[in-house]
């Protein structure tokens, strides 16, 4: 079941760059990178599986919804929203986007971060009534203090790290440890009064032993992934999982906030959601971050999982009916 949706973005104005140099932890669910594989190469790999089209790279525009008067004022103006959303892996790819929109948003949030430096790197100096940053690492249960999710009312998360091994898995950054381990020891530390857990997880995850997902799941980074998700539906938390095609569109390592606000998908703007774990492609960061942020409010998506791709066309933009429509016609084919 899948529905599409091409819609005009909303039109924003330009923002000066600040350049900084950061490395960042977060990548594709998949692992892939894309100076070295890709989804095509592996799908291709066995006479007779399906080959996505391939896709045509296109030169990033300035998204026109927002501009640097607005980036001022999520610095300086106390957040408007009754939301205090918990960021989980707010430094990475997604999560580095879902942060950026809040504070465009000015919806509070709070980051549980491992390096909190990269915080102020990333999003700059912000008012504590605005954006708060906690040190913590969900591998360790000792690291989820229950002041971490005083007045938190949604949790958004994003973390993740490289299907197969590399250098991203030094210091026990595996999927066992990321993807199951660290899931689950966040969602047992949370308290009962959140209002909604949006986890970004992968497709291909229900299909670990078929052909392709079986050559990307040599690691267990699907099967991790399903039992965090698998975790999470049985928490009894109001949970949305967003299931996020290849990554693409940064992750934005060498950027700061007002990068992060005009960063675009380019011609790739329209949105593909499906549910039954149908879909085969790739998907925007953009897209996934505006996703969880969306579920946060569309009060059918509870308990739910959803797959996501990006494919050329206008998409949705931030705006809420058109999300809705997405999320409410996957369901309904």
């Amino acid at each position: 079941m899948a529905s599409r949706i091409s819609l005009d973005p909303t039109p924003v104005g330009k923002f000066p760059k600040h350049p900084q140099q950061l490395p960042l932890f977060a990548i594709s669910p998949l692992g892939f990178h894309p100076k070295t594989t890709s989804f095509r190469t592996i799908l291709s790999s066995r006479e007779g599986l399906p080959v996505p089209q391939p896709l045509r790279a296109v030169k990033e525009e300035v998204i026109e919804s927002l501009n640097s008067e607005s980036t001022r004022d999520s610095q300086t103006t106390p957040p408007s929203s009754t939301k205090f959303v918990l960021v989980v892996g707010g430094s990475g790819g997604v999560g580095q986007l879902v942060v950026a929109s809040l504070l465009n948003r000015k919806i509070k949030s709070r980051l549980l971060l491992r390096d909190p430096e990269k915080a102020t790197a990333l999003f700059g100096e912000q008012d504590e009534e605005t954006l708060q940053v906690r040190k913590g690492d969900t591998r360790n249960p000792g690291d989820l203090d229950p002041s971490i999710f005083e007045g938190v009312t949604h949790v958004i998360c994003c973390t993740g790290t490289t299907a197969f091994p590399s250098k991203r898995w030094d210091g026990d950054n595996t999927p066992e440890k990321v993807d199951w381990e660290g899931v689950r020891n966040l969602i047992s530390a949370l308290p009962s009064s959140v209002k909604r857990v949006v986890l970004v997880s992968s497709i291909g995850v229900t299909k670990c032993n078929e052909l392709p997902w079986s050559i990307m799941n040599l690691f267990g980074v699907l099967k991790y992934k399903k039992m965090g998700e698998d975790f999470l539906e049985k928490s009894g938390l109001p949970f949305t999982i967003i299931r996020a095609g290849r990554l693409t569109d940064g992750p934005y390592t060498s950027y700061d906030l007002n990068t992060l606000l005009k960063a675009t998908a380019g011609q790739r703007r329209a949105v593909l959601i499906g549910q039954g774990d149908k879909l085969v492609g790739e998907a925007s960061r953009l897209a996934v971050a505006e996703a969880c942020i969306q579920a946060l409010d569309i009060e059918f998506t509870q308990g739910k999982a959803y797959e996501i791709n990006s494919v050329e066309g206008e998409g949705p933009g931030s705006d809420q009916q058109k999300w809705r429509e997405l999320f409410k016609t996957a369901e309904t084919q």
